[in-house]
């Protein structure tokens, strides 16, 4: 395409054809220049995550160059280069070395123009309009067709003055189609109370359709397979209910603690870092009905009936766990109540889950990392193998590392003798799919945040209910009425989350360790 003009090609598909599952995406809305915004364009969320997602996205063909131009916004006093160097390092990690990298990530490079201000700076935002509106005449862009993203990739504490000067003087009209979309990041709040109000001033300024709350659980892969694996499998389809399944687990653990997070971290905890919004994503979606069509509004709908059918958490479901060592931070006080664990079982009272408890757990300083989505099946009725010594079929879902999915059985052990030992029937992605990049969840988020696709977005009235849930719990620790029990790190946790777990139905596999299998 010209880079005189700004127009694009409808149905035009990535270099990359398995990042779209064989599906024509277009790369950009159909008509106008598209202006990408990251604030907070010195931080480590920008370097790390948000430039690094955007490269990818333009390396596999979703942004061209004659289409796209992204600025950089932030307090930092450097230039266009600087900004470039201190990115470009987070750019080629993971990458191969190749002379058609060094041309990509030269190019993509020089689509980058940096804006130095405040973020209650009229000024700022003045001479930021200004460097978008230079671009989209540049482009011969029609005024008012053009698209512009914001990414604000800065601290909640910021958004209202920030998407306040946006609103002032950075929008686009949108009487010819164009259109402002903001890009908010995690926590939106720290209760319901603060929630609300940070969702009252963000409304003020924006419509529900211009806010994009990113969490980017929702657009990992293994995660965005849960609505195709349910509602596209007959074999799941009477199977997911109260009547076979006796509990589900959903889970993450990291094998290291904050970090250098510490101060961050001790003003959230592991409950409002990774259960309320992460973890409560993937239950939405692991109990939620069948939406009426794939549409955003229908699926956000069904995980908003989810939310309202869980029922106050009892105290008596709850562990919390702080591991040793924790408070030797020095960003951390003394007298610290954070949890850096957490088992929280909650109940959906509804037809299809009435019974079935759903335990969520996440932990730091344990002795694996991973995320996954545990379903276990109740006992066979009838058992004249004894197959009871081999425990539960489960059906395992492997969000991150190792992608995979896979069903522990029961099966004969070969030989002569009619015994039975546990085995799984595997799908591990690196296998099964070879050659096929799966993409980072923040390159999928953007593009549908481009494409105006909401599905996979939170919500106000989902923010809400959310909150809902675990404001009263998260009360009581700041309070100090829940007080976390120590845990040795690499550890599997307090001791009184394994037996929380095994009151609520869950029965461990000893000796069973699953091996992601090897060509």
């Amino acid at each position: 395409m010209a880079s005189s003009g700004c127009s694009t090609e409808r149905g035009r598909t990535s270099r990359n054809a398995s990042f779209s599952g064989g599906m024509d995406l277009e790369l950009v809305p159909e008509t106008g220049c598209l202006s990408i915004i990251v604030l907070g364009a010195s931080g480590d969320l920008a370097k790390k995550k948000t430039f690094p997602a955007l490269f990818n996205l333009y390396r596999q063909g979703f942004l061209q160059s004659g289409e796209v131009h992204i600025f950089g916004y932030a307090r930092t006093k450097i230039s266009d280069v600087e900004l470039r160097d201190r990115i470009r390092g987070h750019l080629v990690h993971g990458n191969a070395a190749s002379s058609d990298l060094s041309e990509d990530l030269s190019n993509f490079l020089h689509l980058i123009k940096y804006v130095s201000g405040s973020y209650d700076s009229e000024d700022g935002f003045r001479l930021l309009d200004k460097e978008i509106y230079e671009h989209e005449v540049s482009k011969n862009s029609q005024e008012g067709s053009s698209q512009r993203l914001f990414y604000l990739a800065l601290p909640p504490s910021v958004y209202p003055i920030v998407c306040k000067m946006i609103r002032h003087f950075c929008m686009n009209k949108s009487d010819l189609g164009g259109w402002t979309r903001v890009i908010v990041e995690k926590p939106f709040g720290k209760d319901l109370g603060s929630a609300e109000e940070l969702s009252s001033q963000l409304g003020e300024l924006f419509d529900e359709q211009q806010i994009y709350r990113i969490d980017h659980y929702l657009g990992k892969e293994l995660v965005q397979n849960l609505l195709v694996l349910r509602f596209a499998n007959r074999l799941f389809l009477p199977l997911w209910n109260r009547d076979n399944i006796d509990n589900i687990q959903i889970v993450f653990r990291e094998d290291f603690g904050t970090d250098g997070r510490g101060g961050y971290f001790d003003e959230y905890g592991i409950i409002r870092d990774i259960i309320q919004n992460h973890l409560l994503q993937v239950l939405c979606l692991v109990a939620m009905e069948k939406p009426v069509s794939l549409k955003p509004e229908h699926i956000r709908d069904e995980k908003v009936k989810v939310l309202q059918s869980v029922p106050p958490i009892k105290t008596e479901e709850v562990v919390l766990g702080q591991y040793e060592g924790y408070k030797d931070d020095p960003t951390v006080s003394d007298k610290s109540n954070t949890p850096t664990f957490a088992t929280v079982i909650l109940h959906i009272k509804n037809e299809r889950w009435d019974g079935v408890p759903f335990i969520l757990k996440a932990g730091k300083a344990l002795n694996s990392r991973k995320a996954e989505i545990r379903v276990q099946f109740k006992d066979v009725p009838g058992d004249i193998f004894k197959c009871k010594k081999h425990a539960r079929n489960e059906f395992v879902i492997r969000l991150q590392p190792s992608e995979a999915m896979y069903m522990k059985l029961t099966v004969k052990k070969p030989g002569l003798e009619m015994s039975t030992i546990q085995s799984e029937l595997d799908l591990s992605y690196k296998q099964r799919y070879q050659g096929v990049t799966i993409p980072e969840a923040y390159e999928r988020l953007i593009l549908d945040t481009i494409r105006g696709d909401q599905q996979h977005f939170v919500r106000r009235d989902e923010l809400k209910v959310a909150w809902e849930i675990f404001t009263p719990l998260l009360h009581r620790i700041d309070e100090g009425e829940l007080e976390p029990i120590p845990y040795k790190p690499g550890s599997r946790g307090p001791e009184e989350a394994d037996e929380l777990l095994a009151k609520a139905g869950y029965i461990q596999t000893h000796g069973y360790i699953w091996i992601p299998p090897t060509l």
